[in-house]
């Protein structure tokens, strides 16, 4: 059985050396110089996202998925086979609104104990790491210990950096 499992292996390799190859020679298409400043592979993915080459992809791959699922050429238990093994409706969690209100409630009263000329400097320290590129790990770190929040702390980038939207593609 091992040289089964070795040749899906190598199968798999080639696969994926075959989208490598895609990937690279988008990336030596974008700088037909031959100068890749990040590099060929780098080069590719930022063009493959640029172009929407990725998310035809996926929506391909997602395409012939379900094509396989409705002919019965992919099986699922649940889902095109075996219904009856699926026991009853499943529980979908529900939180009530008073969990919410109490949430709320609890994330004010922290916002008012905090120091906010720490939070604002920790967020501040954060985006001149931003901005030079400097590893935000710690500056961010030191932005949770003053309770920034993560939306105060997303909203921050967000702000620096703008939103990316990936163009659809297919």
């Amino acid at each position: 059985g091992s040289w089964y499992v070795e040749q899906l292996t190598d199968r798999i390799e080639a696969e994926a050396e075959k989208i490598f190859d895609q990937i690279r020679e988008r990336g030596t298409r974008a700088h037909p110089d031959g100068q890749h400043p990040i590099g060929p592979m780098t080069s590719g993915i930022l063009r493959g996202i640029e172009d929407g080459w990725f998310t035809g992809e996926i929506a391909e791959s997602a395409f012939q998925y379900q094509r396989s699922l409705e002919k019965g050429d992919k099986r699922v238990v649940g889902v095109n086979v075996h219904h009856g093994s699926v026991t009853g409706d499943l529980e979908i969690l529900r939180v009530s609104h008073e969990v919410e209100r109490d949430q709320v409630s609890q994330l004010a009263a922290r916002k008012a104990a905090r120091d906010d000329a720490k939070v604002s400097a920790a967020l501040d320290a954060m985006l001149a790491a931003a901005r030079d590129g400097s590893n935000m790990i710690a500056p961010m770190l030191d932005a949770v210990r003053a309770e920034a929040t993560l939306g105060e702390i997303c909203e921050a980038l967000r702000e620096e950096w703008g939103t990316y939207t990936e163009p659809p593609g297919f």
